[in-house]
């Protein structure tokens, strides 16, 4: 069962002085349907460059679940990756694919099209990566990183899959800021990506 979040949320009062305007559990929390103690809370979102502050914010997370930020946004997170099952690690080209889909980008996934793990993805963005607790391993294309607490990832539009292979689970922070692709790099994926 996913572990709550508290999020302070700052704004402004009618001075233009800093108040708390919400503190308590992040609203959005996406659970994989097909195991409960692998789930992400999305903790904010903006969705322009620069993002306009104002004296006080919306909810940001709200709406359907996005893997990626909007156009210009970004996404911060915290994803809690149980250890791999073997529904995972056995998982078809389609049921990988059909796994993207349900978090909104079926496109990112490269299994079967250069990626080597059924989590295999790239994505138009340049992220930032904490492992806040735990191990990981982050499979790319020409081997592995093996990723402990304390460890930080620049995540540049590669391809990549993250596996917990441990016994215990693990806690990685994001912010995933859109981007995109040079078209000579582009050029240079392989077929399908």
């Amino acid at each position: 069962m996913a572990t709550p979040i508290r999020r302070v949320v700052m704004g402004h009062d009618d001075n233009g002085r800093a108040v708390v305007i919400e503190d308590g559990p992040a609203p959005f929390v996406h659970i994989n349907p097909k195991n409960d103690d692998d789930w992400s809370t999305d903790l904010w979102r903006t969705s322009e460059t620069p993002a306009k502050i104002v004296q006080v914010h919306e909810e940001s997370t709200l709406g359907p679940r996005r893997q990626m930020p909007r156009p210009n946004g970004s996404v911060f997170r915290i994803n809690h990756f149980a250890p791999e099952t073997e529904d995972v690690r056995n998982r078809t080209v389609e049921e990988a694919r059909a796994a993207f889909a349900a978090l909104g980008n079926e496109r990112a996934s490269t299994y079967g099209r250069g990626g080597s793990h059924p989590a295999s993805h790239r994505t138009e963005t340049i992220d930032y990566a904490l492992i806040l607790s735990g191990e990981i391993t982050m499979i790319i294309d020409d081997g592995e990183v093996e990723l402990k607490a304390g460890d930080v990832v620049i995540q540049c539009g590669t391809n990549h899959a993250w596996v917990n292979r441990s016994d215990a689970a693990c806690d990685v922070m994001f912010v995933l800021i859109d981007g995109a692709f040079d078209p000579d790099l582009v050029a240079k994926f392989p077929q399908g990506d």
